[in-house]
């Protein structure tokens, strides 16, 4: 996990290893003042026959200056360089997550709830590189300070010296209490940062949804639910971290009393000198804060750990779809070919979700996708351009096998306009040309006509430059389904699918749209998935889909005279005018 971590420090590494460095010349400036500052009493104030000696007070007085200048210059540079590198180190993490959540497959990214993920690029990061900070500095300048300061301390005086360990043996004891009582709840802490993140982030994108049906109560209760369980979690482990300080102090007053006691008899008896007396308090404050610094910095350690083990899940989550070892570039044409595929989005476990699929499209034909809510419809379609990976069989485009094709250049030939209708913020173009980023205001305008788009965009405030909101909340659900298309035709791909994606548009659109794209793409292979049999009625071929499985494959006329389900979906319609979601006998998968 450490490497794991470190090989994202990359150009920061030589700030990360010049920060101990600056900081262990700071602390041995630190640790030499107290130790000058007890000549400066005994020979400067004190010498000179108990009149003093002003050459002594001005000699080791400008030497405790010049320590000090310097212990600031090196406190300095220790601070630059440790935040460069920790805040470098932090970009470059949330860099590699970020870029390694773009190859995840759909499988990968069902794995992580969106909260979850969240999370880790923002809050588990933010622990890390606050960790990496305090490691690269404080880390290094507190076990440092303190066994130069105890070397010191015995150096003056040996006896009182052994008081500190005693010392140090109680703090050393409650740093392991507090280690092991808090490890585990901050796993657990984060844990309720994701479930309030996940609440979150699915209330403000359904935010109109949430108001159209007055569930604001509902969804304050549920967060506030969440919120309390975040809060008592995170409590029991600051209870534990709140008894840290008062058995610290604890122990601190003891030993400033213990050794106020000792040196006592030790100065009546004559040896010892005030000046080593006061230099050994010094070294006591610097002990205390040195032991006060290893504390914060296990905390955070510990709380960092957690954060770490969930950064590393990440960096090493296996994309589910890999690319392969020599891929192929170039496909050929739109043939479509399923041979007795099998798929289950959980692998080696739960019920088949395709199954024993044969199936063959041809290239450029036009095939409609029909069934009940669950049937498989999208499932089949998420194969062709390796959105998931199959279980078993294989799925061929353009005569060779998806899983042998360069993944871009197969979902560049392979066009998806999914259920979920996403537009991003920017302008009406910006949008356009995720489809094709050099496309030109003429193609895309060509697009958005082929899209029955163009006529509305027109109508729009600044026409194709109208800015759109995050997730084109300033468009109507059937505007946003024909941007998505017209995005997808601007690939201009050998297959064109349309997953339920005219669903929000009324039936005259959505014929104007298929008989435009005839002419727009004629050489595409087009799949529309449809409820309304108005959709697909005028394919070349239609599928109907039951149980995961194909129950029919063939023209509208034919599957009227041969499918009992084909034929009662449209029956259900014709005669009531609705649209059909359930399988006749009421299953689904």
């Amino acid at each position: 996990m450490i490497k794991k971590l470190w090989s994202n420090v990359k150009q920061y590494k030589k700030s990360a290893v010049m920060t101990p460095v600056f900081a262990m010349l700071e602390v041995f400036m630190e640790t030499l003042i107290p130790f000058v500052a007890a000549y400066l009493i005994d020979e400067g104030i004190n010498g000179g026959n108990g009149s003093g000696d002003m050459s002594s007070i001005i000699k080791y007085g400008c030497l405790m200056v010049l320590m000090a200048f310097l212990s600031l210059t090196f406190a300095i540079l220790a601070g630059k360089l440790a935040a460069k590198a920790s805040t470098g180190f932090a970009a470059n993490l949330r860099s590699s997550m970020y870029s390694k959540i773009q190859t995840y497959s759909f499988a990968n990214i069902d794995k992580f709830s969106t909260g979850g993920l969240i999370t880790r690029l923002t809050t588990d990061v933010t622990n890390i590189q606050q960790a990496f900070q305090m490691s690269t500095r404080m880390a290094v300048r507190a076990p440092i300070t303190l066994i130069s300061s105890l070397v010191m301390c015995f150096v003056i005086n040996t006896r009182i010296s052994f008081v500190f360990l005693g010392a140090i043996a109680v703090l050393g004891i409650i740093m392991v209490f507090v280690v092991k009582k808090v490890s585990g709840i901050f796993a657990e802490v984060f844990k309720k940062y994701d479930e309030l993140n996940t609440d979150v982030q699915e209330n403000i994108t359904a935010i109109r949804v949430v108001k159209s049906f007055v569930r604001e109560d509902f969804e304050n209760e549920k967060f506030k639910n969440a919120s309390g369980l975040l809060y008592k979690v995170a409590m029991r482990a600051e209870k534990i971290m709140a008894l840290v300080s008062p058995g610290m102090m604890l122990v601190i007053y003891s030993l400033i009393i213990a050794v106020s006691w000792l040196a006592a008899h030790f100065i009546a008896g004559g040896s010892m000198t005030t000046g080593e007396l006061t230099s050994l308090f010094s070294y006591i404050s610097t002990v205390m804060m040195s032991l006060m610094m290893l504390l914060g910095v296990f905390a955070m350690i510990i709380m960092s750990l957690a954060s770490a083990r969930r950064i590393v899940e990440v960096l090493d989550e296996e994309p589910a779809v890999k690319q392969p070892d020599d891929p192929v570039f170039e496909v050929a044409n739109g043939d479509i070919v399923f041979e007795n595929v099998g798929f289950s989005y959980r692998k080696g476990g739960g019920d088949r979700t395709l199954c024993n699929i044969d199936l063959h499209i041809r290239s450029g034909e036009t095939v409609g996708v029909i069934g009940g809510t669950g049937s498989g419809k999208t499932s089949l379609v998420n194969l062709i351009s390796r959105l998931y990976d199959v279980d078993e069989g294989v799925v061929r485009v353009g005569g060779v096998d998806v899983r042998k094709y360069d993944i871009a250049a197969l979902r560049d030939n392979v066009s998806v306009v999914l259920q979920k209708n996403l537009l991003f913020s920017g302008t009406v173009l910006d949008n356009l040309r995720w489809g094709n980023e050099h496309a030109t205001r003429q193609e895309c305008e060509a697009a958005c006509k082929a899209a029955a788009a163009d006529e509305f965009i027109k109508k729009l405030p600044d026409g194709y430059d109208t800015m759109i909101e995050q997730g084109g909340t300033n468009v109507s659900g059937g505007q946003r389904q024909r941007l998505c298309i017209a995005r997808a035709l601007l690939k201009k791909p050998k297959i064109l699918i349309l997953d339920d994606s005219t669903s929000a548009v009324d039936t005259g659109t959505d014929a104007r749209i298929r008989s435009a794209m005839k002419d727009a793409i004629p050489g595409t292979t087009k799949i529309i998935i449809a409820q309304r049999i108005g959709s697909v009625k005028d394919a070349d071929r239609i599928i109907v889909m039951e149980d995961g499985k194909i129950n029919g494959f063939d023209t509208h006329e034919n599957l009227l005279k041969n499918n009992a389900i084909y034929r009662e979906i449209y029956d259900t319609q014709m005669s009531m005018g609705g649209d059909f979601d359930e399988s006749p006998a009421g299953k689904g998968v």
